[in-house]
């Protein structure tokens, strides 16, 4: 038996995430819809590009590496940290990273550009 449910509030909020892994960031936008079921439940519901998704504070997953360290920011973090505009619900791209530099290096530019790093004292 399919239980109905009504719409009481739909919300729009975007994120900005980085991997603490590979150093990959990127923006996305969620519709977030707030849902009431026949018994009275209240429930929410993620949708991005037009899919149902899980929610992006409980467990992100970088789409480059897998990896589920991933540490979430305002919108707009990671377009202002690479100097670019993004369109709405956009990946922007990750910067190449040259063989010769271990990984960490990578990561460490994002975050100094992030202004997440941790200034010497």
């Amino acid at each position: 038996m399919a239980e109905t449910t009504k719409t009481t509030a739909v919300v729009h909020e975007s994120y900005s995430f980085a991997c603490m892994r590979c150093g990959h960031g990127w923006e996305q936008s969620y519709e977030i819809q707030h849902h009431r079921d026949a018994g009275g439940h209240e429930h929410v519901r993620y949708v991005a590009d037009g899919r149902i998704v899980p929610s992006p504070l409980s467990r992100p997953t970088c789409a480059n590496c897998d990896n589920h360290v991933v540490r979430i920011m305002r919108p707009g973090r990671v377009a202002s940290a690479r100097g670019t505009v993004p369109a709405q619900q956009r990946e922007l791209p990750s910067a190449p990273v040259p063989r010769q530099q271990p990984r960490r290096h990578h990561l460490t530019d994002l975050l100094h550009a992030l202004h997440l790093h941790r200034r010497a004292g």
